[in-house]
């Protein structure tokens, strides 16, 4: 997220950008597997930004290498919460 973040412009230094991480762990064929992973961030971004921002959460997953890295086996969700300031 910080990456697509500042290639908009929008500063995450230094502590504009904190994610809060939950994993959902189920018994898999026997063998607990973590499935789901669900991401909310909260994003404290200029004023007139927000429309920058929305569309920076949409697009890093894409860019993400964890987040591609485990979508092959894991639902990974994200949301955020955006502050101007």
């Amino acid at each position: 997220m910080s990456s697509a973040l500042e290639a908009r412009g929008i500063s995450t230094y230094p502590d504009n950008l904190v994610g809060h991480v939950e994993g959902y762990i189920e018994n898999v064929e026997g063998m607990p597997l973590i499935t789901k992973i669900k991401i909310n961030y909260t994003v404290k971004i200029p004023k007139g930004t927000k429309e920058d921002a929305e569309r920076a959460l949409k697009v890093h997953d894409k860019g993400c290498p964890a987040s591609q890295s485990v979508q092959r086996g894991i639902i990974v969700e994200h949301s955020a919460e955006f502050e101007e300031i």
